[in-house]
């Protein structure tokens, strides 16, 4: 028995859209489902194969297969949203939204309608882009701390007064105090951060930390940033963001951007 897979919703296009990319089972063809002024970008796939059960058991059984899934999935909507050769808004689905029919489709798109054109409306001339800032030389940073914190200075003032069996058991104190120092500090530069791209930002939201696993690097992630862009700010963004990293590259960190990406982050509904 056969269902609609749903990738993403947008606004109709005014040519008929035809797509490259296969569908999620690696077989199906993209197409478009119009309703009203939206368009549904949907393949036809197998239900005994995409059920919720048996993609939850493929999850744990076969991970490399919803890997692949995924990959097919975020190809189909990067796609949709490079329309007639230029930066199209929509609404990203996540992964594993399918629908029995045509008609269980179009009643889910007729119930949020309003919905959905308020939000499409939002993203209309505006690009999602990613920052995600690491810590590269942690003894710099360290160094930095450590020159200006008047709670460490004063501590190693103390322990220079100190007799050498007393001043070691409190150097094992100041490790700890630097460390929780370190950290807060850390937090600090973050949120520094995140209010000076609030200037180039139509919106922006936090993500979580990844872990190195995640990210392939050897430098651990202090903030993860998505920014809704207007689309005649990019070039300031950017200039900006290049500036931005010049500076906090004396103080051990390193910036990374990229985009435009799908609008995951601003198209809750």
């Amino acid at each position: 028995m056969e269902g609609l897979y749903l990738y993403c919703i947008r606004e109709k296009t005014e040519s008929a859209p035809s797509f490259a990319t296969k569908g999620i089972d690696g077989r199906g063809k993209v197409f478009i489902f119009p309703y009203r002024e939206l368009e549904a970008v949907i393949s036809e796939v197998s239900l005994d194969e995409f059920r919720s059960e048996e993609v939850q058991k493929k999850a744990q059984e076969d991970p490399l297969w919803i890997r692949e899934k995924a990959v097919i999935h975020e190809n189909v909507i990067e796609e949709a949203m490079r329309k007639e050769d230029k930066i199209s808004s929509l609404i990203p689905m996540r992964f594993g939204i399918i629908f029995k029919d045509e008609k269980s489709l179009e009643e889910e798109l007729s119930k949020d309608y309003p919905k959905i054109k308020s939000v499409l409306e939002n993203l209309k001339g505006k690009q999602e882009w990613s920052i995600k800032i690491y810590l590269k030389d942690k003894e710099t940073f360290e160094k930095l701390i450590k020159e200006k914190n008047e709670t460490i200075k004063e501590k190693e003032k103390e322990i220079a007064s100190l007799p050498e069996g007393l001043a070691f058991f409190m150097e094992e104190e100041l490790k700890e105090i630097i460390a929780k120092e370190i950290n807060k500090e850390l937090n600090n530069f973050a949120e520094d951060i995140f209010e000076r791209l609030k200037d180039f930002s139509f919106d922006l939201v936090k993500g979580k930390l990844l872990e190195k696993e995640l990210t392939g690097k050897e430098k651990p992630m202090v903030l993860n940033v998505s920014c809704l862009i207007s689309e005649d700010r990019i070039e300031d963004f950017k200039k900006g963001v290049g500036a931005l990293d010049r500076g906090i590259n004396t103080k051990g960190f390193y910036l990374e951007y990229s985009g435009p990406w799908p609008a995951y982050n601003f198209s809750v509904y």
